[in-house]
Formats: structure tokens, C-alpha cells, sequence
């Protein structure tokens, strides 16, 4: 095993770690990719929201790796926002205590927040990443330590891999030759991290794609994929229209994950190949839910909240799914955990470490049973002023409640444009540029669809699902509402249960030191964001 050369070769210089006590960490990561795989709908309650549109998913290798380790079936991130998202799990903190990285248009990282990937490196592992790690951008000051760990000399065109596979195979090529050109462009890039690293060092590799993030070819789930958009009929969720233009929007996503997978297994072959499968803990999951379709990224609902998580390796029990609740700050302290590094005190994050070891399944952890999220601030402008739309909620096992601390705001940006006979903005150029209106929303046929037919009786429900300005506080009984699409903040059958989550909710806010719920969030609503990182 390389564990023992890497062992014996620590020994000769007198380090005080022995490798074996430090598994190599892959980290695989994607962009807007939500709790979409195979396995999910082999392994969901009849109802459950994942015995849906996981059934057309197609995720071999994410399930292989689920199967050999432990699939968490409530893993949610802390923020559906790709930049707070990452920061909260770089750092293992709630987003809000991460200064400017609390936001994604203006974010600035703070150096003097410790960051789990350079931390391995300070502990002795050879780093290196491929495509998106943090945004914006990767500069000196990162989370990753800039593009001096970047490895992307095979290329960097698989984020935009249906639009380029159906490029190249409209060139000439199979469809399957045009894929492999971008499979190969991901092993090579891994192949020269391996070729790079040190191998009497373990190593920590993080592989970022974005080809689950908008935008993707139109069609392309079909015809790259074979994924049928009418087989989806029925099967789409009750607050998305189950209309053609949705289906095939639908299915051209899952065509992404179909994609995003197929990566997957080239790099786990390459890492097979370099002998060190036995030697690497594998983390897989991704930083928030489907983007350009309401109540996904953007939301604190659980389709825009909840993602796919595996974990297999070293010191796993695997072959089991576990329910439960994780959220993804406890990546770093698991991670840091693993490598025998020493877990910073400002983590707020707890190790996954008792729930890996065990040989349990189902709940495993009786005090895991909630977890929160929020969000700030997305996209500037989507707002007048630059002002966020801030939000907190617990997920709590058979409920989820969500406080709207600006209920007054437009939730995914202001859409008055579109009711306004002066402006300049044409009907035409909001269906063609569909990023104009609601900008929190990213652009797309779901998107396009909702704000052309918002006129109508059938389409202004839908509309209004993804627009319209909320109350206050939400409150969903996912037992008897998987979907989350009655509320029942004010209904009095509900009053103790409400109350007794907005406490919880509350008090962790304010022990966990949230700047929302001080002076009126005051910190938040004057951006750009001063004052000292948390």
C-alpha cells in the first residue's frame, strides 16, 4: 500500500505523523447540484420528494461510492448561495460569521479565517484543486491560496459540457467520442496534480465542477442522455408547472448530473490507477440546489437547501444510509478530523466522526436531529439600495420553519419592471434575457416560462410560488406536506410547535453570534460589509 512508503519515508525524516495516520482527502464538490442521484430514489420513503425525479437520475458512481460508505439522506448547506455556501464550508462556520465571504457579489475572503484546505497543507499535504473552489474568482487571499494549486492545464471547457459535447458532436464526432474529450480533459488535469504531488505526502485534491450551474444546451438531456422529458410527466414537483417547457428543462439538468457523474468515475479510476483507492477518504456533495427553478438555490426550502452527500475510506463503516442531520460546516471538522489536524476554535461545525464510525443506520446521532440555514444578499441590484433579502431557518425533522426578517422585499428580486408600460425593458427582452427581472433567479426556460405566462390564471399561481413577497414566518409539516407548499405559521394546532422552533432557531442564532439578529441586522443591510470577520 502507499500508506507504507509513504509511512517509512515519514520515519527517515522523523516526523512525528505517520502517513497512515493521514488518509489522502478527495473532495468532490459541484456547483448548484441538489440531492439528485439514483441511489436517493432506491433508498426513499413512498411520498418522499426523493422517490421522484430521482428516478431518472443516473448516478453510478456517486451511488458505488453511497454503497461503500455512508449516503446521508438530510445533508443541507448553510446557505444556498454559492460564495456563503463555500465559505461556511471552507471555514466550518455558520456563513453569517464570515465577514464579506457572508455574501456573493462583493465578497472579499478574510485571510485570518482559517480554511480546512490549507490547513491539510500547513499539516503537511500537497494541495490542489481543479475549476471552482471559491468565488469570486481564486485571488491570492482564498480559501485555496490563489491559482498556485490550480490544475487545469487539459482544459477547463467541462462547465459547459452539454453545450460543448453538442458542439463537437455537430462537428463530426459520436456523441460519446464528443463526451470523452471532456472526460479526458478532467483526467488530465488530474493526471498532473498526481504526476506533481510529492508522493511520501498525502494529498488533499478538490475537484470543483460547474456544469450544474446554468447555463446548459436546451434539449440536451435528451439527446445526450436519452432522458425522455415526457417520462417526466407526473412526476414534477407540485410547485413547478408540468408543462413541456419545464419537463425538458428538467431533464436537461439531470442531464448535467448524468455528466457531472461520469467525471466522478474518471477520477476515481485515475486515483484506482495511482494505487491509492484504499488510501483517500472521498467526500461528495455539492453547495445548494437546482438553480433557475422556484424554491431551489436562492431558498431556504429544502429543494433549494438539501444536497447529496457520500462519504467512503479509511474508518468508514460503510453500506449504510444514514438520516441524520448534517449540514455541510461539518465537512471541515470531519476532514480536519481525519488528518489529525487540530479543529480551530471559531468552528462551529461538529465531526461526522461518531455517525461514520458507527455501524448503525438510519438516525445514529440522537442530537443530530436539526439544522440551520439562511441567506443575505446574492446578486447586487436585484434590489434597489443593494439590500438583501435575509432569512434564517431550522430544519427540525418533521418541520421546517423559516423566519423572513424583511417580508416587505421582493424574495428573489424586485419584477416591477415587467407591470411597467414606460420601461424601456421589452416583453421580448425578458424572455430572451430572462436575468433583467427577479435576478436572484437564475436565467432559463423554467424562468422564461413564469414570467410568460404570469398573465394567465394557470400560470400566475406558479408565478407567484416563485415572486410573490412572503410572510414573515413559514411553517411546513413535511410529514404531511413533502413538498412545503401550505403553510402553517398561523394555523393554531400549530401554535406550540411554531414557537418552540422560532426559541431553538433563535437562540442559536444569537449564541452562534448572528449580526441578523442585532441592531436590526444593521451589519448586513449597509453593504459592502464592514467590520471584524467572526
Amino acid at each position: 500500500m502507499k500508506l507504507l512508503l509513504r509511512f517509512a519515508v515519514f520515519l527517515g525524516m522523523g516526523a512525528t505523523l505517520s502517513a497512515a495516520e493521514q488518509p489522502n482527502v478527495l473532495f468532490i464538490f459541484a456547483d448548484d447540484w441538489g440531492r439528485y442521484a439514483s441511489i436517493y430514489h432506491r433508498n426513499a420513503q413512498p411520498g418522499s420528494p426523493l422517490a421522484a425525479l430521482n428516478e431518472f437520475a443516473r448516478t453510478p458512481v456517486f451511488d458505488e461510492v453511497a454503497s461503500k460508505g455512508v449516503l446521508f439522506r438530510n445533508a443541507h448547506v448553510n446557505a444556498p448561495s454559492c460564495t456563503p455556501c463555500r465559505s461556511a464550508l471552507l471555514s466550518g462556520q455558520y456563513f453569517w460569521r464570515t465577514g464579506r465571504g457572508a455574501i456573493l457579489s462583493g465578497a472579499k475572503w478574510d485571510p485570518a479565517i482559517p480554511s480546512f484546505p490549507l490547513l491539510l497543507r500547513d499539516a503537511g499535504y500537497d494541495i490542489g484543486k481543479s475549476y471552482k473552489v471559491w468565488s469570486p474568482g481564486q485571488p491570492v487571499d482564498a480559501p485555496f491560496g490563489g491559482q498556485q494549486y490550480g490544475y487545469e492545464s487539459a482544459g477547463n471547457r467541462f462547465g459547459n459540457f452539454s453545450e460543448v459535447a453538442t458542439r463537437l458532436a455537430g462537428k463530426g464526432r459520436t456523441i460519446e467520442d464528443a463526451k470523452k474529450v471532456l472526460y479526458d480533459e478532467v483526467r488530465g488535469n488530474f493526471r498532473s496534480f498526481l504526476a506533481k504531488r510529492d508522493p511520501a505526502k498525502p494529498f488533499h485534491y478538490w475537484f470543483g465542477p460547474t456544469n450544474t450551474h446554468r447555463k446548459w444546451q436546451r434539449g440536451s438531456g435528451k439527446a445526450l442522455w436519452g432522458i425522455d422529458p415526457e417520462a417526466l410527466k407526473g412526476k414534477v414537483p407540485p410547485f413547478l408547472p408540468d408543462v413541456p417547457e419545464i419537463r425538458e428543462d428538467l431533464a436537461d439538468y439531470l442531464g448535467e448530473v448524468a455528466a457531472l457523474d461520469s467525471a466522478m468515475g474518471v477520477i476515481l479510476d485515475e486515483l484506482k490507477q495511482a494505487g491509492e483507492s484504499d488510501d483517500t477518504l472521498i467526500v461528495i456533495s455539492g453547495d445548494h440546489g437546482a438553480p433557475g427553478f422556484p424554491n431551489g438555490k436562492c431558498n431556504l426550502y429544502t429543494f433549494g437547501t438539501g444536497v447529496s452527500l457520500a462519504i467512503s475510506g479509511p474508518g468508514v463503516k460503510g453500506g449504510r444510509v444514514v438520516d441524520d442531520f448534517v449540514n455541510l460546516t461539518d465537512l471541515a471538522p470531519t476532514i480536519l478530523e481525519a488528518a489529525k489536524v487540530e479543529v480551530p476554535a471559531a468552528v462551529t461545525g461538529r465531526s461526522l466522526w461518531p455517525v461514520l464510525k458507527s455501524d448503525k443506520s438510519g438516525q445514529v446521532d440522537p442530537e443530530r436531529t436539526w439544522t440551520l440555514t439562511g441567506r443575505e444578499r446574492h446578486v447586487d441590484g436585484a434590489r434597489e439600495n443593494f439590500l438583501p433579502y435575509p432569512q434564517r431557518a431550522i430544519h427540525s425533522g418533521q418541520y421546517l420553519y423559516i423566519i423572513n426578517f424583511k417580508p416587505e422585499r421582493e424574495p428573489l428580486g424586485s419584477y416591477a419592471a415587467l407591470d411597467k408600460k414606460d420601461q424601456a425593458l421589452t416583453e421580448q427582452r425578458v424572455a430572451d434575457d430572462t436575468r433583467a427581472v427577479a435576478a436572484d433567479m437564475d436565467a432559463g426556460p423554467t424562468k422564461s416560462w413564469l414570467i410568460s405566462n404570469r398573465s394567465t390564471d394557470f400560470g400566475r399561481r406558479y408565478f407567484d410560488i416563485a415572486f410573490a413577497k412572503r410572510p414573515r414566518e413559514e411553517l411546513y409539516d413535511l410529514a404531511k406536506d413533502p413538498y412545503e407548499t401550505v403553510n402553517l405559521a398561523k394555523d393554531p394546532a400549530y401554535a406550540e410547535i411554531r414557537a418552540g422552533l422560532e426559541t431553538k432557531l433563535l437562540a442559536e442564532l444569537k449564541r452562534s453570534g448572528d449580526p441578523r439578529i442585532e441592531n436590526d441586522g444593521a451589519y448586513f443591510e449597509n453593504p459592502p460589509l464592514s467590520g471584524p470577520a467572526r
